[in-house]
């Protein structure tokens, strides 16, 4: 079973940069996309063969997150719930048999960190509403989650601390999804690998550079066999990368 995520920063901008063509070589069973930045009734795009499902942030322009499945799941979450985080839509849950996939666009901590203690209520209550559904089925979730973990995870971690991706408190969040149940399936397979990155600045030719950092994940419930991670660098079409996983379904014990 094969899933990608991608933030396509602005959907109708990507489909001009190759988005469908790269969607139909995947050849994915869920296509997560996060960083939509449209209403509904701004796109027609519905793959043949796909289940597809929005959620739409209400501030026109901005955020928004969409999954594209070939197995129509039992039922579809958007948010976590929670009034304050349900606004800008940057959740989406798809519940199966026994397992759950969710999409999710992080919160950016912004210039100045002036959205950093958002940030943190954002994570605690994310994490709950992970560490819930993990209680219940195993759980795969993607997307961009504004933070490169490690030091590893970046290009430039010494002058980037404290920049908003590389706080403290922000790897902090992320090393406590990992204590609570999941992993970074990338860096579970790849724990020493360097200079692979999934997003670059538009500014002073970063992406010809490789000045990245990693900052799109899949990660799953801690038990979950994997067979491999992916991250597309050679795909282009925003200032991110897609990022992949493989799962062996069988393996797994995933029921669709």
């Amino acid at each position: 079973m094969k899933f990608i995520s991608w933030n396509v920063n602005g959907l109708r901008a990507c489909m001009n940069k190759g988005f469908a063509e790269f969607f139909a070589q995947a050849d994915a069973d869920f296509f997560c996309v996060q960083e939509t930045k449209l209403q509904e009734g701004q796109i027609d795009f519905a793959p043949e063969g796909y289940h597809s499902y929005w959620n739409y942030a209400e501030k026109k322009g901005y955020s928004g997150t969409a999954v594209f499945t070939r197995h129509e799941p039992k039922s579809v979450t958007y948010g976590i719930g929670i009034d304050e985080h349900d606004h800008e839509g940057r959740v989406i849950t798809l519940e199966y048999e026994n397992f759950y996939v969710v999409t999710v666009y992080t919160p950016n901590a912004q210039d100045e960190l002036k959205r950093l203690n958002y940030r943190m209520r954002w994570e605690d209550d994310f994490l709950a509403y992970l560490k819930g559904l993990n209680a219940k089925k195993q759980v795969l979730f993607a997307g961009d989650l504004n933070v490169a973990h490690k030091e590893i995870d970046l290009k430039n971690p010494k002058t980037n601390r404290r920049n908003p991706g590389f706080t403290d408190e922000e790897r902090g969040k992320f090393t406590a999804v990992v204590e609570n149940g999941f992993k970074d399936t990338f860096r579970s397979l790849y724990p020493d690998t360097e200079n692979v990155y999934s997003w670059w600045s538009y500014r002073f030719k970063a992406r010809e550079k490789n000045v990245g950092w990693r900052i799109d994940y899949w990660c799953v419930s801690e038990n979950m066999p994997i067979v491999d991670a992916l991250i597309y660098t050679d795909v282009y079409g925003s200032d991110h990368c897609p990022v992949g996983l493989i799962v062996d379904e069988k393996e797994a014990g995933l029921i669709v």
